[in-house]
Order: structure tokens, then C-alpha cells, then sequence
């Protein structure tokens, strides 16, 4: 954890040294809970290649579970077989199943390492990083609208807990934790609505982000109560961003046979009745489309007439033969 450390104080006390050039407290809440909100900002924006890969990653996903289903349907009887046909797939088509996780995966540590920083300054005062002492401890002491501390959580702040009852801190840990379950949830149903095809939404891949739909709000639901409010800022802000940006992915770059895809396709021709100049590509066709594809049409055609022993040697055409309806005239 110390190269962690390292890295997100230094991040923090950048932040930090910024807003109290503004005319901030140093020792307040409200600058350090901007320098948490900050140090979100730029760890999200460290990630977006992740998020860029994880994105892909999910699409191919999405579409080659058709070809998924057709190897369980002819390898189901032998898993081994299954298995490696399965990952064969996948390296064909460039993906991976736990490239979504990526993101999450790589944010777990920063999480625990800011809970442990923010932890240790308030209960102990101790330096971590480049927190020196000074630092922690204001660090720790902090208080936003001067009572709610950003070390304090809503496990801690309630009667049964370990700290003095505080209704205050109770209250905006408790919108915090909704929040957060709330913004985790939205952003994997707004995937799952939006930006998966139809047949994408059946099959092991689709049960399990289902599962995952309901499983991890839950969780972080559940474990919510118990983390400091300092750190319910930084998860809360960080869902906040992974929404905002999924939602701009997914309205400028869906993906084929989604209703994100027909949307952004309904956008496009609504642009381009009204600025066909601008979008010559998406010119609605006239009304006279239809008719002028048929007249392109080739002629049938006809076939030579069979002629008799006698009319080949005379050299005579044959005569009478109607090719469409057959008999003679």
C-alpha cells in the first residue's frame, strides 16, 4: 500500500494546496472534501483507456453470444471441449470476460488505501505518504459545515456504533450510501438497457450481469454504513463520472442492433431533414424511391424459341410461342 499512499496524497494535498490559495480553510471540510472530489477526477481520467477497453470488451461480448450459444449447443455434452472452443472464440474475436471488470478491479486498491489514509489521520493522526503529521491531522479533524466530520461514517455516528451519536453525520452518511447504490445501479442497468441487442440479453453472459444488476449495489449498500463519509464522497463521485461518461459512449458510439444504436440512427435522419447540406449521407430518399429500384430492375429474360426439324433446315424462325404463358398464338 505505501506506493499508494504515495501517489494519493500526492494528489490530495495538490488539490488541497489549490483551494486554500482560493481562500479556503486548510484545516475545513469544504477543502478537503473538494481535494477528494478532485483526487476522483483525476484518477477517472487516468483510467479512461481502461474504460475504452472495458467498453469494446463488452461489445464483443455482446455480439458474438450468438456464436457462444451455438458452441454450447454443440459441445455441451463435454465441458472440457466447451471451455476451449469458448476461450478460442474470444481470442478470435479480440475480448476478454473480465476486461469489464477492469475498471472496478484497479480502483479497489485506491479505495482501501484512502479509507485506511483517512482511517488512521483521524483515529491516530498518522503520516502516510506525503501526509506529514500536520496535515494528518487536519486531515482527520476536518468538518464539513463545521459537524459533520469527513472521517466519521454512519456505523460510527449512530447509538450502537463506537462514536458520539450525531444526527447530522447520520443523515448525510445514509444519503451517500443511497446514492451510491443508486448511481452503481443505474449505470449497469442503463448498460444493459440501452446498449445491448436483443440476443445479447439471454445466456450465461446476460444472467450474470444481471446478477451483478442487483449483487453489487447491495454490497456496496450493505458495506456503505461502515466507511468513512470522506470516502462515500470519492465511490459516490466516481459512479457519478462512470455514468456520465457510459452515457456519453453509448449515445455517440452504440453499439449495432441496440435501441441505443436505432436512437442515435433516428438522430442522425432528424439532422439530416433538417441541415441536409451537413449530413448528405443519411439525405432522406423521395417517395419515388421504390418505383425507380423496380424500373432498375433487369428484364426477364427470353428464352430462345425451340424450333422444329423441318423449320431448322428451311431456316425459318419459329413463330407463336408465347414464353410468359406458353401455347401457341
Amino acid at each position: 500500500m505505501v506506493p499508494l499512499y504515495y501517489a494519493i496524497s500526492a494528489v490530495l494535498i495538490g488539490w488541497h494546496k489549490l483551494f486554500t490559495v482560493l481562500g479556503l480553510d486548510p484545516a475545513g471540510g469544504a477543502s478537503w472534501t473538494l481535494s477528494i472530489i478532485g483526487l476522483t477526477v483525476v484518477i477517472r481520467a487516468a483510467l479512461i483507456p481502461l474504460f475504452v477497453k472495458q467498453i469494446k470488451s463488452s461489445r464483443n461480448m455482446q455480439l458474438i453470444q450468438p456464436k457462444v450459444r451455438e458452441l454450447q449447443k454443440k459441445y455441451g455434452h463435454d465441458r472440457q471441449k466447451l471451455a476451449e472452443e469458448t476461450m478460442k472464440l474470444y481470442k478470435e474475436a479480440g475480448t476478454n470476460p473480465f476486461a469489464s471488470c477492469l475498471p472496478i478491479l484497479l480502483q479497489m486498491p485506491i479505495f482501501f488505501a484512502l479509507f485506511r489514509l483517512l482511517d488512521q489521520a483521524a483515529k491516530k493522526g498518522t503520516a502516510h505518504g506525503f501526509l506529514n503529521e500536520e496535515l494528518a491531522e487536519q486531515f482527520g479533524d476536518s468538518k464539513l459545515f463545521g459537524t459533520i466530520g469527513l472521517a466519521e461514517s454512519f456505523w460510527g455516528a449512530s447509538p450502537w456504533g463506537n462514536g458520539a451519536d450525531s444526527g447530522a453525520v447520520m443523515a448525510v452518511a445514509a444519503v451517500l450510501v443511497l446514492a451510491m447504490t443508486a448511481t452503481t445501479f443505474i449505470t449497469q442497468r442503463q448498460l444493459m438497457a440501452k446498449n445491448m441487442p436483443a440476443d445479447a440479453l439471454t445466456g450465461p453472459y446476460a444472467q450474470q450481469q444481471k446478477m451483478l444488476l442487483y449483487i453489487l449495489p447491495v454490497a456496496f449498500g450493505l458495506g456503505g454504513v461502515a466507511f468513512p463519509i470522506g470516502v462515500l464522497l470519492y465511490w459516490t463521485t466516481s459512479n457519478l463520472w462512470t455514468m456520465g461518461q457510459q452515457f456519453y459512449v453509448i449515445r455517440n458510439n452504440p453499439a449495432p442492433g441496440t435501441p441505443a444504436f436505432k436512437a442515435k440512427q433516428d438522430r442522425d435522419k432528424a439532422k439530416a431533414l433538417k441541415h441536409p447540406e451537413k449530413y448528405a449521407a443519411y439525405e432522406p430518399a423521395d417517395e419515388g424511391t421504390e418505383v425507380a429500384e423496380t424500373d432498375r430492375r433487369p428484364a426477364q429474360r427470353v428464352q430462345p424459341k425451340r424450333q422444329t426439324r423441318s423449320q431448322r433446315k428451311s431456316g425459318k424462325p419459329a413463330t407463336g410461342t408465347n414464353p410468359n404463358k406458353g401455347g401457341s398464338k
